[in-house]
């Protein structure tokens, strides 16, 4: 049987069962199951950084931010999937959102980029996937985009999707998702709680030798600060010198990821680095693309902060909009010269430091929270949660097994 996920409130999952060809529509709607994601780091003791997180501790965090998630698990052949990220519930051609996008390692493909970049703006959801399944899911983007009302007239679009690649747990020359996953993906994504780990565009990556798979954190700052919100989501496919907060990073002469892999019984080559990040930041602060770009290449700092370092062969993405309605860039505007709020250079150090923060926990519980895959190519195997909770001098949870 063909199972399929897409993730609500309160961390549950709906099973979809597949009736016929993959990508043709033909759906039926099981009873919701629980998430079978572990527990976060923050919940079991490991904390990151110094400032205080939302409420959530997510993207969702920021104010009308939506995620989504499809899931697409079919005996060990597919570990694929989509997640959606929404800065808002409206359509976002029509009111578009400020927006930046910086390359950390371009071994990747991030289609949207250039637009983002040059415009500084943002019109449609920015969707995650696997690598060779971009132009389908592109495709399906824009289809849905049109199909939005008041937008017969409309000729141009700009989808933004990016990827890392899953083809160690998937079979990714397939391609199997498209048009139909993507539209139920988008009208998915919902705020609140955002399942993570094994779950999305993250069910099929794999993270410093380990499951890897989505992950998402936010920091709130104090009203000193101006009181904004950064929440970050990741989908983690990379590799490097594994480093956590709290922990050292040789263990009697032996680096922590090598130490960490003689935990489990089954394990791809830990010492490839290659593989990619994607990192979404969002944020309430009124920022213009300028400074956007500038949160979205601290977000990166976070990546390295876990010993990612952009190896030649990883693609490294960090996308950061604003929510800030007073920021919106509203289409048909007649007016030639607009005036927006824009926060000052001078206030921008506190929201570094929450990207930055945010970034590597995110990365983090993207470990934690995954759950061993067993797929095309192998095994994934789960972080050793309790060896790391040992190491941290943390009492052990038996729910982390």
């Amino acid at each position: 049987m063909t199972s399929f996920s897409m993730t609500g409130r309160n961390l549950q999952v709906s099973t979809l069962v597949l009736l016929g060809v993959v990508g043709q529509g033909l759906w039926a709607q099981s009873e919701p199951v629980e998430s079978s994601s572990r527990p976060r780091a923050r919940a079991l003791g490991l904390e990151v950084g110094v400032l205080a997180p939302g409420p959530v501790n997510a993207i969702t965090d920021v104010p009308g931010v939506r995620v989504g998630h499809f899931t697409l698990q079919r005996g060990t052949r597919f570990n694929t999937g989509i997640t959606a990220v929404l800065p808002h519930g409206g359509n976002l051609f029509h009111e578009k959102v400020p927006a930046a996008i910086v390359v950390g390692n371009g071994f990747g493909k991030l289609l949207g980029s250039s637009q983002v970049n040059e415009l500084g703006e943002l019109e449609t959801p920015i969707l995650l996937t696997g690598t060779l399944n971009v132009p389908r899911v592109a495709d399906g983007l824009i289809s849905y985009m049109l199909a939005l009302p008041g937008m017969e007239e409309v000729r141009s679009i700009n989808p933004v999707v990016g990827e890392t690649n899953d083809s160690f747990l998937s079979d990714v020359r397939a391609r199997p998702l498209g048009e139909v996953e993507v539209r139920e993906v988008v009208d998915a994504a919902i705020g609140g709680p955002v399942p993570m780990g094994s779950v999305g565009a993250g069910i099929g990556t794999v993270c410093f030798g380990f499951k890897g798979g989505i992950g998402s954190a936010s920091r709130r700052l104090d009203a000193a600060s101006g009181g904004w919100t950064v929440g970050v989501l990741v989908q983690t496919n990379f590799g490097g010198p594994l480093r956590m907060s709290g922990l050292p990073s040789r263990i009697d002469g032996t680096p922590l990821g090598a130490f960490l892999e003689e935990q489990v019984a089954e394990q791809r080559d830990p010492s490839n680095p290659d593989g990619s990040l994607m990192i979404i930041v969002a944020t309430d602060a009124p920022l213009d693309s300028r400074n956007l770009r500038r949160l979205a290449a601290r977000s990166l700092y976070g990546m390295a902060r876990t010993g990612g370092y952009g190896s030649n062969g990883s693609g490294d993405y960090a996308i950061a909009f604003s929510t800030n309605e007073g920021s919106r860039i509203r289409r048909g505007s007649q007016q030639p010269v607009v005036e927006r709020p824009v926060l000052d250079n001078s206030a921008m150090s506190p929201l570094f430091l929450a990207a930055a923060e945010a970034t590597e926990e995110a990365i983090v519980d993207s470990l934690f929270t995954a759950t061993t895959i067993e797929g095309f190519r192998g095994v994934a195997p789960a972080l050793p949660v309790d060896k790391v909770l040992e190491l941290a001098g943390l009492p052990v949870d038996e729910s982390t097994d």
